[in-house]
C-alpha cells in the first residue's frame, strides 16, 4: 500500500505559480500534505532502546525505515519518534535515535 493513499491533498493553483503551471502545461498542482505528527512525552521515549544514526546524504524517513525495519511504511515512526516532522527538519551530521524495537515505538508515537 501507498504511504500516500491516506494522506489529505491540497490542490496549488494559486496565481503566484502562474508561469511554472504554464510552463507544466496544467492549471493546478496536487500535492500531498504533510501529516501532523503529535510528539510523544519525553518519559515514554526515554524507556525505548534505540540506536544511533547519523544523518547523510541521500537520507530520507522511509530508506531509513526501510533498512532498519524492512519496510518504507513505518518511515513516520522515525519522524515522530524523533520530533522532526519532515526530512527537512534534518541536517547532515544530525543524531536521530531510531527505535530498536517497532512494536514498542508504535505504542508510544501511535
Amino acid at each position: 500500500m501507498s504511504r500516500y493513499q491516506r494522506r489529505e491533498k491540497a490542490i496549488n493553483e494559486n496565481e503566484m505559480y502562474d508561469k511554472l503551471l504554464k510552463d507544466r502545461g496544467v492549471k493546478r498542482i496536487e500535492q500531498h500534505r504533510t501529516p501532523d505528527l503529535l510528539p510523544a512525552e519525553d518519559e515514554a521515549l526515554s524507556l525505548i532502546e534505540t540506536q544511533a544514526h547519523f544523518w547523510s546524504m541521500g537520507d530520507s524517513y522511509w530508506k531509513l525505515s526501510t533498512l532498519y525495519y524492512g519496510d518504507p511504511v513505518h518511515w513516520w515512526v522515525i519522524a515522530s519518534f524523533n520530533k522532526r516532522p519532515t526530512e527537512a527538519h534534518n541536517m547532515i551530521g544530525d543524531r536521530l535515535d531510531i527505535p530498536v524495537n517497532l512494536a514498542e515505538a508504535l505504542q508510544v508515537v501511535g
